[in-house]
């Protein structure tokens, strides 16, 4: 596979790997030829409950031959688009090479999906020469929005020839209705999957169990030909039951838990119920896993036979080392061991999370431990992965583990969390969580049992205050001195300290102390391989080589951030705007204005980055552009930064020089005989949060609920957006963006 060189997701391959047909299945042959020869309609859905067979079906159409397959595995971890869309990247360009730039928009920490993944990801996929039928299975467990959201866009791009189809229990998160006017899916429902007579038959004798016609009609017709309803009457039959008992449950849940309870586990072995009770726990299972929350030897071999004896677990690996259980079985052995042992799952999965962080995989530990309801083992893990999840740009899996921790109560007992939840809070652009988690911190004793003066974290918890400057410049250097100061003690090597001084003696107005710190934290930064930070300084020193006059040196610099952020592939980041800020600048001093208004334009997608979570970053590049926009006579774009200037000021207003600057400003453009006519520099930043999202299948309602506002304020803004685009509608809207590179696609 074809990657960035940043970090990006992790793939499990086994996630990737299409599910195998298994000896003893029914050939699906009717149902293989109508998805096979009705390939005139590039989408197709699957939709049924737990155990229709729908995965069986299509790993049997795959076995045919003639297409190739990219398959992805849906599971809850997947409510994170950038994780989603990585797998699906990653299915689709197994195939065919789909680029890097996708994987660079996949890796950006700040990078929108909407806005930047979505896009490339539908254009490489509709660029594919080889057909290729992407299934993405189990998509009734994606209950996020943007997740959901993406599929549907991607579902635009299929490229003639080729197949996407989406498989689970639920309704597809599609158009449905726009696809069946243009005649675009195919859909197969429960009446489809459901066996006839005659395969119902099949699926018995291949288990071994021999009946007479009446017998088999009966069974046929009580299970409404439910596949897995049969196969378990088939098991049971095989066990030595009756066939007047297995006729007994029909194609509902709720009965066949209860013949799973009854019936099925009461004719197996102490041993072996133990087993599969007990191991329902795990998201998958190997072997060593099993010896390790069972404690018990020989649980390697009870796997081993368990996989050769029964279809209702699934292979996960070809070397027969992963597994996992038919979803509708493991609920149904979950809701066993609830009853019979309802202490003991807790108890089981900290054993596993104790295996996976012995085995390195952390992440699933840290899965475990919140199952387990294990909060503070969970917050200790949180503070490991954090960061990488966050560069990984996986912001979503972020908030989850975030919240799941605060409604636990674990934010105060864990400080170093409520640091890094704070400060990631603020690089995403969400500065009232932001201040939220900052005010827990605020508000605990500087010195308790909990966060003891001698620890790390109250340097990082220093380095935090001066991020965020709250308090005002002042604050902020003393803060940034603390933070210095304390990581020495324990020999931490970090370049925020080192920026953060030298931003608060430029904006106390001591130019030639805050170069020095500014040079520190790029040489830090370069040996840390802290590229927003080095991204940050190099900027901050091009536009002090401005001050100076030296425009041929401040340009170097400029271009040295915008290549750091390039090469890094976080070209997204909420330091951009300010790379873009200088490299503006100084493309319009030497003339080169159709230059400065492309950086213009790079910095617009992102403005909605700049928040009072990060004033003096924002303040200062928000500055930067508005003199940009006045070099180039753009009053209503200049007029509209400026509004955004004083309202970040009225909450921040202790910004040092940056104060006097914005006055400056405010006072040309007072004096401008003329207010400009409004148009695509005129957008807000609210209305640039909006607008990536009108090129998805959101409704207002949806698209409210995705920023937290009311459908009437995302119309009006639409219709805000619909005016300076010169557009009429969503659709024109959104290409009018396209071509002026506010939007990609």
């Amino acid at each position: 596979m074809r990657r960035s060189a940043v970090p990006v997701l992790d793939i499990a391959v086994s996630k990737l790997r299409r599910p195998r047909s298994q000896p003893g299945t029914v050939l699906r042959s009717s149902l293989i030829e109508r998805l096979a020869h009705d390939d005139s309609r590039p989408i197709v859905s699957v939709v049924a409950p737990a155990g229709y067979g729908k995965t069986t079906l299509l790993s049997q159409w795959a076995d045919r031959g003639g297409l190739a397959f990219a398959w992805v595995s849906v599971d809850k971890r997947d409510n994170d688009p950038k994780v989603l869309l990585s797998y699906v990247a990653a299915a689709l360009d197994s195939i065919e090479p789909v680029g890097v730039r996708v994987f660079d928009a996949l890796a950006s920490p700040e990078s929108s999906v909407p806005g930047a993944v979505v896009p490339r990801l539908g254009s490489a996929f509709a660029s594919m020469t080889v057909p290729v039928v992407l299934v993405v299975d189990d998509v009734h467990l994606l209950s996020n929005r943007e997740s959901r959201a993406a599929l549907s866009v991607l579902a635009d791009h299929v490229p003639d020839g080729s197949r996407m189809v989406l498989v689970g229990r639920n309704e597809p998160p599609l158009c449905l209705g726009r696809l069946r006017a243009a005649r675009r899916i195919v859909e197969i429902g429960p009446g489809d999957l459901s066996f006839s007579r005659a395969e119902a038959e099949s699926l018995l004798d291949a288990a071994g169990v021999r009946l007479g016609g009446a017998d088999v009609a009966a069974l046929h017709r009580r299970t409404e030909g439910w596949p897995v309803g049969l196969y378990l009457a088939a098991l049971y039959l095989r066990e030595g039951g009756s066939v007047r008992r297995a006729v007994s449950f029909g194609g509902d849940d709720r009965l066949v838990s209860e013949y799973v309870e009854s019936e099925f586990l009461e004719r197996i072995s102490r041993r072996q119920r133990e087993f599969l009770t007990r191991t329902a726990v795990l998201e998958r299972m190997s072997g060593s896993l099993c010896e390790e929350v069972l404690q018990a030897p020989g649980s390697a071999a009870a796997l081993a036979e368990l996989a050769g004896s029964n279809l209702l677990l699934v292979p996960l690996d070809r070397r027969g080392q992963w597994y996992r259980y038919h979803h509708l079985f493991r609920d149904m052995l979950l809701a066993e061991l609830q009853r019979a042992e309802p202490d003991l799952a807790p108890v089981l999965r900290r054993r596993a999370a104790r295996w996976c962080l012995r085995n390195g995989l952390p992440e699933e530990a840290l899965e475990y431990f919140m199952a387990a309801e294990d909060a503070d083992a969970a917050a200790r893990l949180m503070e490991q992965l954090a960061v990488p999840t966050r560069r990984q740009g996986r912001s979503a899996t972020l908030q989850r583990w975030f919240t799941w921790l605060d409604d636990r109560g674990g934010i105060g007992r864990h400080a170093m969390v409520t640091v890094l939840a704070a400060l990631i809070y603020a690089w995403m652009g969400r500065p009232a969580d932001a201040e939220r988690w900052a005010d827990v911190l605020d508000g605990r004793p500087y010195r308790d049992g909990a966060w003891p003066d001698d620890t790390p974290v109250a340097g990082w918890a220093a380095l935090m205050r001066a991020f965020l400057c709250r308090d005002g410049i002042e604050r902020m250097c003393a803060d940034a001195n603390e933070a210095a100061q304390r990581f020495a003690v324990h020999g931490i090597v970090t370049p925020g300290p080192a920026l953060l001084k030298g931003i608060a003696h430029v904006l106390s107005g001591d130019l030639f102390a805050s170069d020095a710190f500014f040079a520190d934290a790029v040489s830090a930064a370069e040996s840390t391989s802290a590229h927003e930070v080095l991204a940050a300084a190099l900027s901050e020193r091009s536009l002090l080589a401005m001050m100076h006059g030296e425009w041929s040196r401040a340009e170097d610099l400029a271009g040295q951030a915008s290549t750091a952020l390039r090469e890094a592939g976080i070209e997204e980041s909420y330091v951009a705007p300010l790379v873009c800020a200088a490299r503006a600048r100084t493309a319009a001093h030497r003339g080169d204005f159709a230059a400065a208004r492309r950086q213009l334009s790079n910095a617009q997608r992102l403005r909605p980055l700049l928040t009072y979570a990060i004033p003096h970053v924002a303040v200062q590049a928000l500055i930067e552009l508005t003199r940009v926009h006045l070099a180039l006579a753009d009053l209503a774009g200049a007029g509209t930064l400026m509004r955004e200037i004083d309202e970040l000021l009225e909450r921040r207003p202790d910004l040092g020089t940056l104060v006097g600057e914005a006055q400056t400003l405010r006072d040309r453009l007072s004096a401008s005989p003329a207010r400009g006519v409004s148009g695509a520099s005129s957008l807000t930043a609210a209305e640039l949060r909006v607008l990536p999202l009108l090129a998805t299948h959101l409704s207002f309602q949806e698209i409210g609920a995705e920023l937290f506002v009311s459908p009437h304020t995302v119309k009006s803004q639409a219709i805000s957006i619909y005016r300076k685009l010169g557009a009429t509608s969503r659709s024109q809207a959104v290409a009018r963006s396209r071509e002026l590179a506010l939007l990609e696609g």
